[in-house]
Formats: structure tokens, sequence, C-alpha cells
């Protein structure tokens, strides 16, 4: 790092401060672009950063510094703007020293480029005609939280990330599908090389889905977009402001006693030891068999609402204060294969992509399918277009009949696939 965050402490103190924290964080990436089954560009790419928080009789000032700042700059500009704000009060975690090993493996460029090659040609193999994009990257990640008070914290982490993109234009009909995996180790592509070939050969009909309200099975990545609203919903600073519909229903049976949900911070590929403010993250029973167990809160949340910090206070960015955010979110599986709760549907649509945004706080969503297939007596007919989804997310997640044993981890959310009692289709 450019600052040495012990220097800043001692700098902030000396300044006025009575109270001070660092955070640092550094990234360097090696990403390797496809475009029309070609390789594109190679590119490098670093970035580090520094905060500096203080307290000053009380109030607060954050200073964030890029690349080469002097240190007494940094220091200055924070105490200036500790003068503009109000008392509050202030939440530093206790000393406490947390050094961890670096995890994961680093991958050559060159294999990146041979692993992107090979996928795009497994791909073209049966679908000449589709063209294949991709991104392949190699990334490690430092980040470092030093407190005032003796606390000192430092993670860092080597990964491997990919996503493929296959575009299928037949006449005026236009079909994309993405996919794509993040690893601490070397690429699994297979796996998501498979799945896109499935797709394509579902969709190479197109039908005319059944209307009204029907069966409806979300595939993992289709189920993202109601986990997304359940992490809001728990989330400590929603509830205090009763905007979460579930503010006052701790201990009570909110969805379907199918579901348990859970974070579990030591599953790879999505670690964390300790969050933003230096409290170790923990397993925490949020949802199970349908009641309300917890909330996920940071340290100020937990105080306003008489518990301890759950260990859940990260920064969106270098420049913003620590809010409550989930570490990863695992939904337990249940026993069918995907086959086994395709052939459940008589009459209904399977959810794969979806265009916009999802539901709100509210729950309520209307949702352009974007990938999505006809099932007729427990077979899937072919790709539905043209197609909207419209529901509540809280109301889904207590019509569930079935899950799959299909987990998979879309972004930091580990679901398997779910199977809905009826939602209104229209075409």
């Amino acid at each position: 790092m450019t600052l040495d965050a012990q220097q800043l402490i001692e700098l902030a103190l000396k300044a006025g401060a009575s109270h001070a924290e660092v955070y640092q964080s550094r990234s360097q990436s090696r990403p390797v672009f496809f475009e029309a089954n070609r390789l594109k560009q190679l590119e490098s790419s670093n970035s580090e950063g520094t905060a500096l928080r203080v307290w000053k009789e009380g109030s607060p000032g954050l200073a964030v510094a890029y690349g080469e700042v002097e240190s007494e700059a940094l220091v200055e500009r924070a105490i200036a703007l500790s003068d503009l704000n109000d008392p509050e009060t202030i939440e530093l975690h206790e000393p406490r020293t947390d050094i961890r090993p670096c995890v994961g493996e680093g991958i050559p460029v060159e294999r990146l480029i041979e692993i992107g090659k090979e996928a795009i040609a497994k791909l073209r193999q049966d679908y000449a005609e589709v063209l294949c994009s991709g991104e392949f990257s190699c990334q490690e990640d430092f980040s470092c939280l030093v407190n005032s008070l003796g606390l000192q914290c430092e993670y860092s982490e080597v990964s491997t990330d990919f996503y493929l993109g296959v575009e299928w234009v037949r006449g005026e009909d236009f079909l994309a599908i993405y996919d794509g995996d993040h690893s601490y180790h070397e690429l699994g592509i297979d796996p998501i090389v498979k799945g896109i070939l499935q797709r394509l050969a579902w969709a190479k009909e197109t039908v005319t889905p059944k209307t009204g309200r029907i069966p409806v099975l979300f595939t993992p990545n289709g189920a993202a977009m109601l986990w997304d609203t359940v992490s809001d919903a728990l989330n400590s600073k929603i509830v205090l402001e009763k905007a979460s519909p579930w503010s006052e229903k701790l201990g009570e049976t909110v969805i379907s006693e199918k579901l348990s949900l859970s974070q579990q911070p030591n599953l790879e590929p999505y670690t964390c030891p300790f969050d933003d403010e230096g409290t170790v993250t923990q397993q925490l029973s949020l949802i199970t068999e349908g009641r309300l167990e917890q909330f996920y809160s940071d340290r100020t949340r937990a105080r306003l609402l008489g518990n301890k910090s759950t260990g859940n206070g990260f920064r969106s960015s270098l420049g913003s204060y620590p809010t409550p955010s989930l570490v990863n979110l695992i939904v337990e599986p249940g026993n069918s294969n995907f086959d086994q709760l395709v052939k459940q549907l008589d009459n209904g649509i399977i959810v794969d992509q979806i265009l916009g945004g999802g539901a709100d706080i509210s729950g309520d969503f209307s949702i352009n399918v974007d990938l999505g297939y006809g099932v007729k007596n427990g077979v899937i007919t072919g790709r539905v277009k043209d197609t909207m989804v419209t529901g509540n997310v809280y109301q889904v997640l207590k019509e569930v009949i079935a899950l799959g044993n299909d987990s998979r981890w879309i972004d930091s959310c580990l679901t398997p696939s779910l199977l809905v009692e009826g939602l209104s289709v229209t075409g």
C-alpha cells in the first residue's frame, strides 16, 4: 500500500482525533476477452485505495485516497470533514489481531486463453452458427483494517472468474444465453458448457405458453431474483426502518416449511473470515423450515436492536460507511433432480433468465422472461417468447411445491431450482 495504515492512525490522533480507523483494499486482475468466437484483447488492471475514518469530539469524518497521496493531506481532510458533522456513537471493534493466509491459486493468462478457446470450440461443435463471447479473469484481492483501539485484520485471496455468452440469430428470432462461474482454483467449464448446450437444444422450437395462473419452475438462475428480496427483508437496517414485512415477525412462520435459509461464510468460493468492521463472520440460521430465526446486522444496527453484531457490516465502496450485507445466502436443497421437477409440471413454464430488475422490498414483481420454456405433460416443448410473469415474492415462497437437488452458486447465493404452485402468466 502507498499509505502506511498505522502511521495514518498516529497522525490522526496527533491532529486531534479521539479515535481513528483505516480500511485499505488492493486489487489486481488480468482479464482475457473473447468476442465473435475469437480472442479480442488482454488487459491488466490495478487499483488500490485507503479510507480513513476519524472521530473528533464524537463527530465523524471520512476521507478516501487512491494511489499516491500525502498522509498529512488525507488526515487533514478527514479532520476537516468531522467539523461539519454531528456527534455520533463511535463504533469501533475491540483490540484483536487476525491476519489470514492467502486463499486460492492463480492461473496464468496463457491458460485462461486456452480455457476460453476450448469452451468456444465445444459450444460451436454442434451449433456452428452461434456467436460466442466471454471474459476469463484471474484476480488478486487484499484488504486490511486497522483502528486506534488496537485492531489489525488482513485478508487476501486469489480467484478466477469467467462468463460465457452465446447469441443465436435465426431470421428475426434472437436468443442470448449467459452463464459463468467463480472459483479459487482451476475453472470448471464443462458443466457450464453442458448447461448452455442443453438450453440451446430446448430452444430449437418456439411454443406459446398457457396463460393465466399456472405452475412455474424457477431454475437456480431464475430463482436468484426471489432471494434478492428475501436478503433485503432480513437486513436489520430495513427492519429498523419498518420497511421489511418481517420486522415484527421473529419466531413466526413466514414462508413454506420446505424452505430453510442460512449464511455459511466458510463455504468456498465465497469465504469471508471477518466483515469490514473487523467482526468475525459466523454461520447464521436465518429461516428454519419457514420460521424466521434472526436478522443480520452490522455494529450500529445491532446496538439499536439490543443485540451483538452478526459480522455483516460491509462497505459498498471505500467512501461508504459499513451497512448490513450478507456474506452469502444458502438455500437448503430438496431431493428431486431437475428432470423430476419438470415431470411434475402438467402445463406450465420454466423461468431461467429474466429481463430487467426483480421485486422491491414489497415483494411485488412483473418480469419479462428472457429465457424460458413451455412444459406440457412433464415434457419441455420449446422456448417461450414475449411472456410475462407476475406475482409477489413472499406469496411465491409460501406456495413452493418442491425443491431441486441441483444447487448452484448464482453470485454469492447457493440456490436450487424451485417449483411454485401457480403464478400469473401472460403472453
